[in-house]
């Protein structure tokens, strides 16, 4: 298998994991519910794991810098689509430069 294809299929798990452990951690925060704590920091454990791994492929530089925008961009929708946050337009702008970042880091 291509070791970049691999790269990002494990950054891919690793965010999409990290991202549901800031859910439960948000649902946790407004409820105290500590099984959603639990949860959360099951996902973020698994998920750095992948994220560890994704290391074996890539650069140390690229793989924090992609993986740390990608979450940072998936966290910020999945607060707007399910807490109903709001963005401001420098947020909008800041998520644009986030996914423009990637595609120059890939260079």
């Amino acid at each position: 298998m291509n070791t970049k294809f691999l790269f990002f299929i494990l950054i891919l798990v690793a965010v999409f994991l990290e991202i549901l452990a800031d859910i439960f951690f948000k649902r946790w925060s407004l409820g105290n519910k500590h099984l959603l704590l639990g949860v959360g920091l099951l996902f973020y454990f698994v998920g750095t794991v992948f994220w560890a791994f994704s290391l074996r492929y890539h650069y140390l530089f690229k793989a924090v810098s992609i993986f740390t925008i990608l979450n940072l961009i998936a966290v910020t929708l999945a607060g707007v689509v399910l807490f109903n946050e709001q963005l401001s337009l420098a947020n909008k702008i800041g998520i644009f430069l986030g996914i423009l970042s990637i595609f120059l880091v890939e260079l």
